[in-house]
C-alpha cells in the first residue's frame, strides 16, 4: 500500500496536467483559427475531470503512459480544413514540448538548493516528493510530445503528414484512422520502433534536458517500476 501510495503521489498531478495540457491545446488552437467547438462544450478547461478517459487513466497509473479524451475539432469550421488541422494537431505535441521545458528549468532548480546544514532537514523531505514529480513531469511530457508525432493515424504525426501530402494521398492516409488504434499497438509492442527509435529518443532528451538531474529522473523509473 506505501508503495501504491508513493507511485500516486509522483504520478498524479504533473501526468494529469500533461495529457489535459495537451487536448486542451488542441482545442485551443482550433477555437484560434476559427473552431469553437471545443470551447462551447467546456473542454478549454484545465480541469482533468472533463477530459479523462477510463482506459487512458488507468494506464497511466500502471505503466507511466496514458492518454485524455480527444478534444472534439469540427474541421468544416476552419477555413482552410487540411493546412489548419495541421497546426491543430501540432497543439498537443508542442504543449507538451512547452511544459516538459518549463520542467526541466523547475528540476534543475530544485537541484540547486541547498538542503543541508542546521534547519534545513524539514527543507529536504518537502523537497523531495516535489522534485520527483517535477522529474517525471519531464518524461511524460516528451513521450506524450515523441510517441504523437509518429506519422500514423490517428496521432497527431498522423493528421501532421496528412496536411503536408498531396489531397488524394491525404484521403488514402484518413482511411486507415479507423485501423488506426491496431497500427499504433503493433508499431509500439511487436515491432522494433519503439525499442530502437522511441524509447532512445525519450532518453536522449530527457538527458539533455536535465543535465546533472537525470539521476532523480532514473531515481522515478526505481521507485515506479518495483514491486
Amino acid at each position: 500500500m506505501e508503495i501504491i501510495f508513493q507511485k500516486l503521489s509522483i504520478i498524479l498531478v504533473p501526468g494529469l496536467l500533461a495529457i489535459t495540457l495537451h487536448e486542451v491545446a488542441h482545442g485551443w488552437v482550433a477555437d484560434r483559427l476559427g473552431d469553437p467547438t471545443a470551447r462551447l462544450l467546456g473542454r478549454l478547461t484545465l480541469n482533468p475531470f472533463k477530459h479523462l478517459d477510463p482506459v487512458g487513466t488507468l494506464l497511466l497509473f500502471f505503466i507511466g503512459f496514458g492518454w485524455a479524451r480527444p478534444v472534439p475539432v469540427n474541421p468544416g469550421n476552419l477555413p482552410n480544413p487540411r493546412r489548419n488541422m495541421l497546426w491543430v494537431a501540432l497543439g498537443g505535441p508542442t504543449a507538451n514540448l512547452g511544459l516538459a521545458l518549463f520542467s526541466a528549468l523547475l528540476l534543475r532548480g530544485l537541484g540547486r538548493m541547498p538542503t543541508n546544514g542546521t534547519g534545513m532537514s524539514a527543507l529536504a523531505m518537502l523537497l523531495e516528493p516535489l522534485t520527483l514529480m517535477v522529474a517525471f513531469s519531464v518524461y511524460i511530457n516528451l513521450v506524450l510530445m515523441i510517441i504523437n508525432l509518429v506519422p500514423v493515424p490517428p496521432l497527431d504525426g498522423g493528421r501532421v503528414l496528412a496536411g503536408l501530402l498531396p489531397e488524394r494521398a491525404a484521403a488514402a492516409m484518413a482511411r486507415l484512422e479507423p485501423f488506426g488504434f491496431f497500427v499504433v499497438i503493433i508499431l509500439f509492442f511487436f515491432s522494433p520502433l519503439a525499442e530502437r527509435v522511441l524509447w532512445p529518443s525519450v532518453g536522449f532528451l530527457t538527458a539533455l534536458l536535465t543535465g546533472p538531474q537525470l539521476v532523480l529522473v532514473q531515481k522515478v523509473f526505481a521507485i515506479l517500476f518495483r514491486s
